[in-house]
């Protein structure tokens, strides 16, 4: 048995590796602090799930709160810490931007701190696709400049990454950033377009088409982003001996620190995702079309060729399947 902290484990990814990992026998400690971004009791409806494994463990617990998981890393002699609780969302961010410093800077930088003080031999944490920003050469590809984020929620994913390789450095932390992309599936988040179309599209309201539609992303299912994640989790980071100040790359380092992107390498037009969603549904949705969002992106695209090489990852799920899968949870949860 292997022991693990996963933060935001009520979260929707969270909840999915906590799962696996307690399926394959190993020990969890799980935390979140249940906030109210989304519905709570989706939330404790997965933890409901988790608990009644007798090797998990559930800490309500802020990762702002620097006493709290100071305590909790210092007394759970967990090697592995999964750290993908954060303040979530790119068009909240321009509402709310004080909740990304709090969680995703000041809380991260408690995460370190923790693992730095309690002799934690790997950091995986998640970073996210938003992070390419105005780039616009596809596939992203994890030696691309990062440099131009178009909202506050991937500013603060850069910082982490910035944050992570300080604390490799100076501490010889080992740390692995995981730039997640367009992830979907059962427990999905609510605030997410693959719920919330299929929610409107159930109860006969139109739906929001961004961009007149004129819009793709790498759509990820979720089983295939648990095995990425846990792959990732067993394999620390390490320094990397090709690394040359002359010419860096981006993704390793001199010191033990990795960033990988995740996601399917095949990227969806949004007008496609509705068209699959509406056979799988048995019902046409009223599209309205709209102007592009702030903070938002035209196209996501991941070269996950790094990701492959060195832990073996692949992503099998087609969309069709996955989709298929999302809607049969959908139909029971919600009662549709």
């Amino acid at each position: 048995m292997k022991r693990y902290i996963v933060t935001g484990a009520a979260g929707f990814i969270g909840f999915h590796v906590c799962r696996h990992l307690l399926q394959r026998g190993d020990a969890v400690a799980g935390v979140d602090n249940l906030n109210d971004y989304y519905k709570v009791q989706l939330k404790r409806d997965r933890l409901a799930l988790l608990e009644k494994f007798s090797a998990f463990n559930f800490h309500e617990h802020d990762i702002c709160d620097r006493n709290a998981i100071d305590n909790l890393l210092a007394n759970s002699a967990a090697p592995v810490v999964i750290h993908l609780a954060a303040q979530a969302g790119v068009r909240y961010s321009l509402e709310n931007p004080r909740a990304y410093i709090d969680s995703n800077i000041v809380g991260f930088m408690n995460i370190l701190e923790g693992c730095r003080h309690h002799q934690v031999e790997h950091l995986v944490y998640a970073s996210s696709s938003s992070v390419y920003g105005a780039n616009r050469c596809l596939p992203f590809r994890v030696e691309h400049s990062v440099d131009h984020p178009v909202s506050l929620y991937a500013a603060t994913k850069k910082a982490n990454e910035l944050m992570a390789h300080t604390y490799s450095h100076l501490y010889g932390l080992p740390t692995t950033g995981l730039r997640f992309f367009t992830v979907y599936g059962p427990w999905g988040r609510p605030d997410m377009a693959m719920y919330l179309f299929c929610k409107a599209i159930v109860a006969g309201r139109p739906i929001q088409v961004f961009n007149h539609g004129n819009m793709r992303r790498d759509f990820t299912y979720i089983d295939d982003i648990v095995d990425g994640v846990i792959r990732v989790a067993d394999h620390p980071a390490e320094q990397d001996p090709d690394w040359s100040a002359e010419a860096p790359r981006a993704s390793t380092s001199f010191a033990p620190y990795r960033v990988y992107n995740i996601g399917a390498h095949q990227p969806v037009a949004l007008l496609h995702l509705i068209d699959t969603l509406e056979a799988c549904l048995g019902k046409k949705a009223i599209r309205e079309m709209a102007p592009m969002q702030p903070g938002d992106v035209v196209e996501t695209y991941a070269d996950v060729s790094a990701l492959t090489r060195d832990v073996g990852f692949a992503s099998s799920t087609p969309l069709e399947e996955g989709v298929a899968k999302f809607v049969d949870w959908f139909r029971e949860y919600e009662k549709a």
